[in-house]
């Protein structure tokens, strides 16, 4: 026997074809189609470390890097960028009161092998900012990394938080392909640093007091 579809005064709803027990239907539990998310890092100028920048969703990797540079790097100057997928970012606990997440570890570095990875890290040293780029380290797996990272990269202030990412994880822009920014510098219309208004306002004030006095 044909199903019987909802007839609507709609026509979009009735090509839909949709069966009129619809609602008495249970519920298909599918699988999401989500795309996953990216972590986006930034290389405003050149000798500058490397920020979180943001996140952006895409099917692959090579998308994520596409995406990010349409996202993030068409409004400000920029000399490179990386993405990294967030199930390979590895993050630390947070701390707070001048407690930096290094004295919570407890442990000795092992001895670097063979078959050990490198492991980009990055700082959060203040709330509402964003992680910075601190180094590199060499280390057997993420719990070595993190004692390494203790060993060579633990500065003065206190650290919030730390990410680990494996390099291999992350992809860049290649050296080649960085000419897609020379051009940022000559853009400056689109920083709103560009439009000073600070002397048209002064002016005007001025013009309006005098016309005030009189």
């Amino acid at each position: 026997m044909a199903s019987t579809f909802i007839q609507s005064l709609d026509p979009r709803v009735t090509r839909l074809q949709m069966p009129e027990d619809i609602n008495q239907q249970p519920l298909q539990s599918e699988a999401l189609d989500q795309l996953v998310t990216f972590q986006v890092f930034m290389q405003k100028k050149e000798g500058k470390n490397f920020e979180h920048a943001g996140i952006v969703h895409a099917p692959t990797v090579e998308l994520a890097l596409l995406y990010a540079k349409e996202q993030y790097s068409r409004r400000f100057t920029c000399s490179g960028m990386a993405v990294a997928e967030t199930s390979t970012v590895m993050a630390s606990p947070y701390t707070d009161g001048g407690i930096s997440v290094y004295q919570l570890l407890e442990g000795e570095a092992e001895a670097t092998t063979a078959t050990a990875d490198v492991y980009e890290v990055f700082h959060l040293m203040k709330r509402g900012k964003q992680h910075e780029h601190a180094g590199s380290v060499e280390a057997n797996s993420v719990e070595d990394a993190f004692y390494k990272a203790k060993e060579s990269l633990m500065p003065e202030k206190p650290v919030l938080n730390i990410w680990l990412i494996r390099r291999d994880d992350l992809l860049t822009v290649d050296e080649e392909d960085k000419d897609i920014w020379n051009t940022l510098p000559e853009k400056g219309y689109r920083d709103a640093a560009a439009y000073k208004a600070g002397d048209k306002l002064k002016d005007f004030k001025e013009k309006n007091e005098a016309t005030s006095s009189h």
